[in-house]
């Protein structure tokens, strides 16, 4: 989801969804355990440079690593600029709270300029409803609006429940960054700004049904949250308000490149009427996008359909202009029984938008629509827009981009039906591990070569601690997969190769999460380069390097308790973005890819997988106690 080209050489890093890596606990607690955090630690030098050679092996060529050894040689020689640079970064540590996050959320997400629906917003489906109209669609988006503001009731008394790994806790702010935030488009980057921080925090939301916007106040004067059926009426009046459906979709413009947007907003608020009505979308508490039914397809492609309407919306004949993409959540409900959301990435990653779905889903199995007073409530403001000839103009090149931009996006949905979590523990082995080697197994039979493999990784151990990568490409993963159909090799050595590679996926898990892998690490070394002003170290301008950093698989585990999945979008123009929820008895798979590359297909994919997860299975089940 992630002219792409651009991003590819801009970002030697990526971006978007982390998740907790094992089982987390959950104790109640306010936000007072945060300042006890302990900061992210500095990696060693050499630690990291040995590690990043390490991770090179079984991806370029015994010349490359030559050259590389040698250029990093010369980095870490006594006095060099590897040492120099380590230094200035161990003193940023000990001046801020984070060295990194100011760092990562500037070169991840806001200096990036492609468009952020597809190349950094990630989806969410939920399973299917069974409402096929109007009314079960707006008893339904009722139900979750006054889930998300019982959710949003333990954010603003701070009892929201504390998470813990391994027994530590972790860092809550993002939950705190999800809720009256929004992107800032800028000429040159942008911003976020969180309304939630203040002495008038919004009261209202914005409802978009037929491309035309609303605010919905979702509390009473005296502070009270709206009864779902009283929010089931504001949304009749909003949806009898707007049938008419000949209005420009004003929203489509927050999905074109950020520059071309950036242009175009200045152009778009010298208007005081727009202006009003931009800054009341950005204020909202959330955005909740009431979409027109889709097309019907077939049940076996049901479910790729909803991701990509929830990734981009389906183009702008369909949804895409019944959003604003820069609002950092947004709830789309289907008139036809289609649902989910869609999320800008910047201010958190997957953890707290799914503790948030999944607290969500649960509300609603709760909450009946109960008779409210008969209080009168004022009806719904409808926000007004003054289209230039030059707006108008932009809305149309807008629509052209994203029309372009949906055909080009492939995805793919697997509900490999066959085993889950509940016989690879049966098996004594890691689940993500296991999945993870699939991985591995699959693209090995399409390409006959391995490629860099990142899976996202959750830091909050230490105080506003984001992402890390695990590169699950390694030594052990490359014996494993050449041995799986080498007919030369016995089935015990296949196990015994694949078990080391899980057991190598887990070490460098728990260096990630621990924050000890290279990735954030050499990051920060190349961006203390550029605040120093120096020219940029060689063994950033390397092949190796540009090899390193081009990760054909892009994934994340996205853990939920509710059966449903996440979507996010190929980091490389010719790679894969995958996502993969694992349930006790299934595991919910989305694949995507670009059309417009020739070498990649997200359907071809999604088939070798399923077979790779098959073909492990009877790899393991011939020995009944795998030793991990």
């Amino acid at each position: 989801m992630l002219s792409v080209l651009a991003r590819a050489a801009s970002r030697a890093v990526p971006k978007r969804l982390a998740r907790p890596v094992v089982v987390v606990q959950i104790r109640d607690q306010s936000l007072a355990h945060q300042d006890a955090l302990p900061k992210l630690p500095v990696p060693p030098l050499r630690q990291t440079c040995e590690r990043y050679l390490a991770a090179l092996e079984p991806l370029v060529s015994e010349e490359e690593m030559n050259h590389t050894r040698q250029l990093m040689a010369e980095f870490l020689s006594s006095g060099g600029v590897g040492e120099r640079l380590q230094k200035g970064l161990e003193r940023r540590a000990r001046k801020t709270e984070n060295w990194l996050t100011d760092w990562w959320m500037q070169s991840a997400y806001l200096d990036s300029r492609m468009p952020v629906p597809v190349y950094t917003s990630p989806g969410v489906v939920l399973p299917q409803m069974h409402f096929q109209d109007c009314q079960g669609q707006m008893r339904f988006a009722a139900k979750l609006i006054a889930g998300v503001l019982n959710f949003k009731q333990m954010i603003d008394s701070e009892t929201l429940p504390v998470e813990y790994l391994g027994g530590k806790p972790l860092c809550m702010d993002q939950y705190y960054q999800v809720l009256s935030s929004c992107r800032i488009p800028g000429p040159k980057k942008d911003t976020v700004v969180n309304d939630a921080i203040g002495k008038k925090a919004p009261t209202h939301i914005t409802v978009v049904h037929n491309f035309q916007f609303f605010v919905l106040d979702v509390y009473n004067s005296d502070g009270t949250p709206l009864t779902v059926d009283q929010l089931y009426m504001q949304l009749e009046k909003i949806w009898n308000s707007s049938l008419q459906s000949n209005k420009e979709p004003i929203g489509i413009l927050t999905s074109n490149h950020r520059n071309t947007w950036g242009k175009a907003y200045n152009n778009l608020i010298k208007d005081k009427t727009n202006k009003d009505s931009v800054r009341a979308i950005q204020k909202s508490i959330f955005l909740v996008c009431l979409d027109a039914p889709m097309p019907r397809v077939s049940d076996e492609i049901y479910y790729s359909k909803v991701a990509a309407q929830m990734l981009h919306g389906g183009g702008s004949r369909w949804n895409s202009g019944n959003r604003w993409f820069d609002k950092t959540l947004q709830f789309i409900v289907g008139e036809d029984g289609s649902c989910g959301l869609t999320y800008e990435h910047a201010p958190a990653e997957g953890p707290p938008i799914v503790f948030l779905v999944d607290h969500v889903v649960e509300y609603m199995k709760k909450t009946e629509m109960v008779r409210a007073p008969m209080i009168p409530l004022p009806m719904p403001q409808k926000l007004r827009f003054n289209i230039t000839p030059e707006i108008k103009k932009d809305i149309e090149k807008a629509k052209q981009n994203m029309n372009i931009m949906v055909h080009d996006l492939d995805v793919r949905v697997l509900n490999f039906s066959h085993y889950g979590k509940k016989y690879l523990k049966s098996c004594k082995t890691s689940s993500d591990a296991f999945i993870q080697m699939a991985l591995q197994l699959a693209y090995y039979r399409i390409y006959g070569v391995c490629c860099a493999t990142y899976e996202s990784a959750s830091i909050r151990m230490f105080k506003l601690g984001r992402t890390e990568a695990i590169r699950s490409t390694s030594t052990e993963s490359l014996r494993f997969v050449q041995a799986m159909d080498d007919k030369s090799k016995q089935n015990a050595e296949k196990l015994a190769l694949l078990e080391k590679a899980i057991n190598a996926h887990r070490n460098y898990t728990h260096m990630a999460i621990h924050g000890q892998a290279i990735d954030r690490h050499l990051l920060g070394l190349k961006m203390q380069s550029i605040e120093d002003l120096t020219s940029l170290p060689e063994i950033f301008m390397d092949t190796s390097y540009a090899v390193a950093m081009h990760f054909n698989l892009f994934t994340s585990q996205v853990g939920s308790k509710t059966d449903c999945f996440m979507c996010i979008g190929p980091m490389v123009p010719d790679g894969y973005g995958i996502c993969y929820n694992p349930m006790d008895d299934h595991i919910n798979f989305a694949v995507t890819a670009f059309n417009s590359c020739e070498e990649t297909n997200a359907t071809k994919l999604t088939r070798f997988l399923k077979e790779a997860l098959l073909d492990m299975k009877a790899l393991l089940d011939q020995t009944p106690n795998p030793s991990n």
